[in-house]
């Protein structure tokens, strides 16, 4: 597909854009829409080990002419001369997934600004969307923010919040939060373009900070309450990795569950039809699983046949 011609004002303010995932895709369209003069793209080679749920920045800033570089913004590295010749008025970061040195975000004249996914200052850090799933949260959303040295530590220019329904999963609130970032760019781009833009402290007494995660981090504890162990499934169900234990030495996929009535050891299968399985507190029923690999229709009922009801689910032989 050819570039797409750049609106005649385009010739004013320069964006160089840092994106990745759903986010970063729709928040740069909704810039190339508008006719934004966007001088670059700094985005991530994608890894084979992760599901591409999300679409390609790359692709689309390449389809619109727009530079595109893969390479990690790091002091004095190939990035920042690229940015200092560019000479931006603006740098946004746009679920990029790596911190920008502080010597690349002083390039931008009229500074440089980060999407965050949370209502800051609550849930600094990565996965904040999991981590508030994980924590039994009613709301999240997205903020835009002065980029500083600290992560996610800027002023707030402002914020848009999304909805957690009580039994949605991570992925169903995924899907509304690039149309929250949308609204939130295009409500202040005019204000950054004109440095007239509102920024508010972060009120530090107010933070939490949480860490990245990785696949490991999906693995159930029985121990924990039913609570507990429901909203881990469900901020980590697809497109995430998958909450999962350990059933007859084999890695079983966990992927939806419900709160139960039960007692017995942490991680007892308690009923077999439907799958019950006893917590720290309560149970859980077992509504979608399969061992690891297996084919999807036949998952459920391969996991049923290798359980006994008394087993316990966490333990390897």
């Amino acid at each position: 597909m050819a570039p797409e011609p750049q609106r005649e004002e385009a010739a004013g303010q320069g964006i160089v854009v840092f994106g990745y995932s759903e986010v970063g895709y729709a928040c740069l369209k909704a810039l190339i829409d508008r006719g934004e003069k966007m001088l670059a793209l700094f985005t991530h080679e994608d890894s084979p080990d992760e599901r591409q749920w999300f679409r390609s920045c790359a692709a689309l800033a390449r389809s619109h002419g727009i530079p595109v570089y893969t390479v990690e913004p790091k002091d004095g590295d190939t990035a920042e001369r690229i940015i200092r010749d560019l000479a931006p008025d603006l740098i946004f970061s746009l679920y990029y997934r790596k911190m920008i040195p502080e010597r690349i975000l002083k390039l931008a004249r009229l500074g440089a600004y980060n999407m965050h996914g949370s209502l800051l200052p609550r849930y600094r850090g990565r996965a904040p969307l999991n981590w508030a799933i994980i924590h039994g949260e009613r709301e999240t959303g997205v903020t835009l923010h002065v980029m500083v040295k600290e992560a996610d530590a800027g002023d707030v220019i402002d914020s848009e919040a999304v909805a957690i329904g009580p039994e949605e999963t991570a992925g169903d609130v995924a899907e509304r939060i690039p149309a929250a970032a949308v609204r939130l760019l295009l409500r202040q781009i005019d204000g950054l373009k004109a440095g007239t833009a509102p920024r508010h402290v972060q009120d530090v007494a107010q933070a939490t900070y949480f860490g990245i995660r990785t696949p490991e981090h999906g693995r159930i504890d029985w121990r924990q309450t039913a609570r507990q162990i429901f909203n881990l499934v469900r901020a980590v169900a697809p497109p995430f990795p998958g909450a999962f234990t350990q059933a007859g030495g084999r890695k079983l996929m966990i992927w939806r569950v419900r709160m139960a009535e039960g007692n017995g050891r942490p991680g007892e299968v308690l009923n077999l039809r439907p799958l019950r399985i006893a917590a720290g507190e309560g149970a859980v029923e077992v509504l979608h699983f399969g061992f690891e690999g297996e084919a999807d229709m036949q998952a459920s009922e391969a996991v049923l046949a290798a359980l006994r009801i008394g087993d316990i689910l966490g333990e390897t032989a």
